[in-house]
């Protein structure tokens, strides 16, 4: 009895090594079989670019991606990128010419803030302009007058006069109160001898607008007439009416003639 179940359990350890030895073989079999499918994959797949020709670029890119696999990150990085420069510390020169770049660019912000300070219209600096003709009685009289012509370079009979004494509003011939002045030259925005010598030929542009020249030419009768009279006498009326009309009336010879 006890002989028999020896060898039944003998038979039992032979069964279960033999049944392990064949799950092995197959497990073996089966991952032999997947290699050689893969490698049949492979081979079809090279003879397949073999044919496009493609075979060498992928060699020349194995070969490159083998030759930065080969270098190490430190030199590939140094190849890539550029050596950094080292910045210098700023010698004295250096100081100098950005001192002088900053002091150049002061400058040239300066000037042009003075320029267009001088360019704006300033209400001072028309009354300082009006004090250099004015009297104590802050009114340019006479003898201011005509020191103001001879600044802005216009005779005193010149019709241009006539239309600045009209733009300013001026109540009496020859004369120009202060409140007249700053009210006129405020429209006209000037406020210097230079800006009005340059608003000269605006003002003589207003003669040739024939609203502007009626409205002058009314405004002439009262500014040259006596303010106790109705009428002007005959020899201020042939002035101003040679001021106005003179170059502008071929008739105004005959015209003058008639009222001599």
């Amino acid at each position: 009895m006890e002989g028999g179940s020896e060898r039944a359990g003998h038979m039992g350890e032979d069964f279960q090594r033999a049944e392990r030895c064949g799950r092995l073989r197959e497990k073996a079999d089966f991952q032999l079989n997947s290699h050689l499918s893969t490698l049949a994959n492979i081979h079809k797949i090279y003879h397949t670019l073999n044919k496009l020709n493609l075979t060498e670029d992928i060699g020349q890119d194995d070969h490159q991606t083998g030759s930065l696999r080969s270098c190490s990150s430190s030199d590939c990085f140094n190849k890539v990128m550029p050596p950094r420069k080292k910045r210098r510390p700023a010698s004295g020169d250096d100081l100098s010419a950005k001192k002088s770049r900053h002091d150049s660019m002061y400058r040239k912000y300066d000037s042009t803030r003075i320029k267009t300070e001088e360019e704006a219209f300033s209400s001072k600096r028309c009354l300082e302009w009006f004090y250099e003709y004015a009297g104590a009685d802050d009114v340019v009289g006479p003898e201011g007058m005509e020191k103001f012509c001879e600044d802005i370079g216009v005779e005193p009979e010149n019709v241009v006069m006539l239309v600045l004494a009209w733009k300013l509003d001026a109540q009496n011939m020859g004369y120009f109160t202060l409140q007249e002045w700053l009210k006129g030259m405020t429209s006209l925005q000037c406020d210097t001898t230079e800006k009005l010598r340059n608003t000269l030929d605006y003002l003589r542009s207003f003669l040739n607008d024939s609203t502007n020249f009626k409205l002058i030419y009314r405004y002439a009768f009262d500014f040259a007439r006596e303010k106790d009279q109705r009428s002007l006498d005959i020899n201020t009326a042939k002035c101003m009416l040679g001021l106005l009309l003179g170059k502008i009336w071929p008739l105004f010879p005959v015209f003058h003639q008639f009222l001599e």
